[in-house]
């Protein structure tokens, strides 16, 4: 294993009616809280009363933000950064799933900015120099991992980026996990989340150092993700089924899953700049570009994708080690496709060979990514093969 620190800030509150942990939580944090919120549906589902009715009985002073959506943009955040410049804030409590706790981080870092916080700090990497406010989150939707990290992934539309970042001692302070709140998520963005998290798995999965705890981890937890995610899709209310694909997305992505391990992300860099040209579903464009990539990376790492094959697909055939490991990859495209998540750029708004040419060209190139680093030509042909007429 390669050497690794390890540790995380945030508390987890998870379980049906874990909400009522909120009241003694804010105990320690000022008054002045800012409320961030999507497009409304926490409203209706009750979410949004049940948090108001707390924060008032905890005599804090509340001040909303909301329309965050599906990517958050950089015009979002300044819309937060000025209600939290203007009212003082102590805590930004993120309601919904990973966009608006991104946003609540990317709020949180760039309020006490100076200059531009996007170019400083998502597409130079600088230090975060400022003064920083505390993010707390009550998950929705379980996706991104982001209610146990300190990821951020925001769109700039005016430069047709969507750049991420993990930001160091930005995780959020406490995170209410509880799946019932997952229920009334649509099907649709419910797989979308489902395939993020599978992808946060499988970058981290396919890369050095190999035969290591931390892939026995991915593979046991890839196996219970699928399991889990067929039983949800008969029954979106199968109340184990929600709270083990919620469990698996916060671990996916917390630092467990990855400790001692190189990452690959560049299913992820791909599909960022997909999303900036389409705005699209993440986790739909993801699956609509895997199997694709992996078809192109299996000759680097044979024997990984026989093991994924055999581990995770439980795959049993004979053969060469690409052919086994190609079987693993079109199980994986039949997963994709028999949960009817999109296996077509062409569904998520591609319009051409003239656009995916401009979203090749404008992915971030990482030559020491995982077991190879594709460059701009590799990647249009990987983009050409997931776009079917």
């Amino acid at each position: 294993m390669k050497n690794f620190n390890f540790a995380s800030r945030t508390k987890i509150h998870f379980g049906e009616g874990s909400i009522s942990y909120l009241e003694k939580e804010l105990e320690n944090y000022g008054d002045r809280i800012l409320l961030l919120y999507g497009g409304g549906s926490i409203k209706k589902t009750g979410i949004y009363d049940s948090v108001i009715k707390i924060l008032k009985k905890s005599n804090k002073k509340v001040f909303e933000v909301y329309g965050v959506m599906p990517n958050p943009t950089y015009a979002k955040v300044l819309e937060g950064t000025k209600a939290c410049k203007e009212n003082n804030i102590d805590l930004i409590l993120a309601v919904g799933g990973g966009s608006v706790i991104d946003c609540a981080k990317a709020i949180a870092v760039s309020t006490y900015a100076e200059g531009d916080a996007f170019k400083r700090y998502w597409l130079n990497f600088e230090k975060v120099d400022n003064k920083t406010i505390p993010v707390a989150s009550i998950l929705t939707m379980a996706g991104t991992g982001s209610e146990m990290n300190g990821g951020s992934v925001i769109t700039n539309t005016d430069l047709k980026i969507k750049a991420g970042r993990v930001f160091e001692n930005q995780e959020p302070v406490f995170s209410i996990l509880d799946p019932v709140y997952t229920y009334t998520v649509p099907k649709y963005q419910m797989l979308s989340g489902i395939f993020d998290i599978m992808s946060h798995l499988m970058e981290t999965y396919f890369s050095g150092d190999d035969d290591n705890v931390s892939d026995d981890l991915i593979e046991a937890l890839l196996k219970s993700l699928i399991k889990n995610t067929k039983k949800a899709i008969v029954d979106q209310k199968n109340y184990e089924a929600r709270s083990n694909i919620m469990w698996i997305a916060t671990l996916a992505l917390n630092g467990i899953t990855e400790a001692g391990k190189q990452g690959d992300w560049q299913v992820h860099g791909i599909e960022h700049q997909i999303g900036a040209y389409t705005d699209c579903a993440h986790g739909m464009g993801l699956a609509a570009i895997s199997p694709a990539y992996y078809r192109h990376l299996i000759k680097y790492a044979p024997a990984k994708f026989v093991k994924f094959a055999k581990n995770v697909f439980n795959v049993n055939r004979q053969g060469t080690d690409i052919e086994i490991g190609l079987a693993g990859i079109d199980e994986l495209e039949k997963f994709i496709k028999e949960s009817e998540m999109v296996y077509n750029l062409k569904e998520l708004g591609v319009t051409g060979k003239e656009m995916l040419k401009e979203i090749s060209d404008s992915v971030f190139v990482n030559p020491n990514a995982g077991y190879h680093g594709f460059d701009s030509n590799e990647i249009y042909d990987i983009l050409l093969e997931s776009y079917k007429d």
